[in-house]
């Protein structure tokens, strides 16, 4: 293995699961199917997710000691209940669930709180759990062992992403921690606490195997 293990960062977005999982130890190569001009990642391939694993699988590309995956929420995020409906957003999840299951890599799937039923033993992170002044939870599953050893501690003061324009998306995106985007990119972020966190457990799986 090399000094930096390679991890594949599906629907990248703009990268905030990247820099938790550079800072973590790993060289982090983003897939997204739109260009991500503030991508913080060690490199980018704008490409569909689904034939980016398919051409994984056929082993058209370098094959990384882990994957993480972020499907689009909206399907089950509840500000897409709010503003419109959620039977307009396809479930990308499961077949991207269902990918990383054939791969058999070590894998991170994450989600939004009402995607929880579909994932397999999912493990909930807030940004309050890492001393961050951010409420903000999403899921995670995962196969191998994580070890969870702070609660939430949640107050009236903490920013959340269904803050009602009480302050402004700037707010929001130094909260989590992602100053490097815009605040549209930051919305759709993973708070690179939570992967940073993550990453540290996955790459001392992977070193152990």
């Amino acid at each position: 293995m090399s000094a930096r293990p390679l991890l594949y960062d599906i629907f990248s977005g703009a990268g905030g699961a990247a820099k938790g999982y550079q800072k973590a130890g790993f060289r982090v190569v983003g897939v997204d199917n739109r260009p991500q001009p503030r991508y913080i990642g060690d490199g980018f391939i704008q490409m569909d997710a689904f034939e980016f694993l398919e051409r994984l699988a056929n082993k058209e590309f370098e094959e990384p000691d882990a994957i993480h995956a972020s499907p689009p929420c909206r399907f089950a995020s509840r500000a897409t209940a709010w503003r419109g409906k959620r039977e307009n957003h396809p479930n990308l999840l499961t077949p991207t669930q269902q990918a990383l299951h054939t791969l058999g890599l070590p894998y991170v799937l994450e989600n939004v709180q009402d995607a929880r039923r579909l994932l397999r033993k999912p493990r909930l992170l807030c940004g309050t759990m890492f001393g961050l002044n951010l409420q903000s939870h999403r899921y995670f599953e995962m196969n191998f062992p994580l070890r969870i050893y702070m609660p939430c501690k949640h107050s009236p003061q903490n920013v959340s992403r269904d803050h009602g324009g009480k302050y402004p998306e700037s707010v929001l995106r130094d909260a989590l921690e992602c100053h490097w985007m815009n605040v549209h990119e930051a919305r759709e972020a993973v708070p690179p606490a939570y992967t940073e966190f993550i990453g540290k457990q996955l790459l001392a799986h992977i070193r152990a195997r």
